[in-house]
């Protein structure tokens, strides 16, 4: 017993956050995803769910660390605030809405309002899940997608039509992602797509 708490306490070394709280989250949100699916409250049938939450937990949990890139912390892959994250969930909601508008209204255009370009900015976060939502949030919204992102995080960015080029540009995204999971916020553009234009003017 000593021994396997001696083990858990050199695994939890350099986690971000409190890896108890970690555990108890995931025990508590997998015995009532198990309780939904079974329907059963019997006694025994509550205790085998409990028991399962808490053996998949301590089984599961490290593999839900990642590590930073210089290998000096490890953060939960959901060790985000509740409230945060249902916030961020209803703003990239209400920003997908608008996205679909835009590019509803670009490809309904008679001209057809489509101008596509390449757009790059740099975005460093600690937390490597925040690289990976902030990259995927840009590829759900409907007229961008998150054609790279390098190890020293310069992200490159294909958008189709004007509206989403200056949600880029705007650096909206990588603010709402910084304060989801308490990062910095040292969003820098670098490429507005701008020489894109002039390649085009010179073909």
């Amino acid at each position: 017993m000593v021994a396997v708490e001696a083990e858990t306490r050199k695994s939890d070394c350099g986690v971000v956050g409190s890896p108890v709280v970690h555990r108890g989250f995931m025990m508590v949100a997998l015995f009532l995803f198990w309780y939904v699916l079974s329907g059963r409250s019997d006694a025994k049938f509550l205790v085998y769910g409990a028991v399962t939450a808490v053996v998949t937990t301590m089984v599961t949990y490290p593999l839900l660390l990642v590590p930073n890139q210089s290998q000096t912390r490890r953060y939960f892959v959901f060790g985000v605030s509740p409230l945060k994250g249902l916030r961020y969930f209803l703003w990239l909601m209400y920003q997908l809405v608008l996205a679909n508008i835009d590019v509803l209204l670009a490809v309904t255009d008679q001209e057809l309002a489509i101008d596509p370009k390449v757009l790059k900015f740099r975005f460093t976060a600690d937390n490597p899940v925040a690289s990976v939502v902030l990259a995927n949030s840009i590829t759900l919204t409907p007229g961008t997608v998150t054609m790279d992102v390098t190890s020293d995080g310069i992200y490159t960015i294909h958008a189709l039509t004007p509206g989403a080029a200056e949600g880029v540009r705007s650096g909206n995204f990588p603010a709402h992602v910084a304060w989801l999971f308490d990062e910095e916020d040292d969003f820098l553009l670098i490429d507005d797509g701008s020489d894109m234009e002039v390649k085009e003017e010179r073909e």
